[in-house]
């Protein structure tokens, strides 16, 4: 396994529904798209990012790429990567994934709010309360 995800392009017999990976705009913006290497190879190969054949494949999905399969490594952000894994994931998986997703999208700068409402006056025990956190989570983010 690489830690690359790699772009290929499929022979024009395969169906893109049978195809690896996902089209690269499936995965949002992606840096890669833009770079030098990214459009030589895409010209080289009379490809396009629209090109239906064009698939974006996760690092661990690499063994599924067919042989034949032109392809080009790429490294992608740390978020990229998290979308990528997103869009490629089993339709359960995919679900539980946006669940956790969320998760951490609400509790980013979780200890941050629990000091300013600290500070702002709350008892510890309210605001322990109101965020369903325990009192000992309470308790730390007064003391940063």
């Amino acid at each position: 396994m690489t830690d690359d995800a790699y772009l290929i392009l499929v022979d024009e017999t395969t169906e893109p529904t049978g195809a690896p990976g996902v089209p690269p705009s499936a995965a949002g913006p992606l840096a890669c798209m833009e770079t030098p290497a990214v459009r030589a190879w895409l010209d080289a190969h009379d490809g396009s990012e629209t090109s239906s054949l064009l698939r974006l494949v996760p690092p661990e999905h690499t063994g599924s790429v067919p042989p034949e399969a032109r392809r080009l490594p790429v490294p992608l952000a740390d978020e990229e990567l998290s979308r990528l894994r997103h869009e490629t994931a089993p339709g359960a998986l995919a679900a539980v994934e946006a669940e956790l997703l969320a998760y951490r999208d609400c509790a980013h700068g979780r200890d941050e709010l629990l000091a300013r409402a600290l500070a702002a006056g709350l008892q510890p025990d309210r605001v322990a309360e109101l965020t369903g956190e325990d009192m000992a989570v309470v308790m730390a983010a007064a003391r940063r």
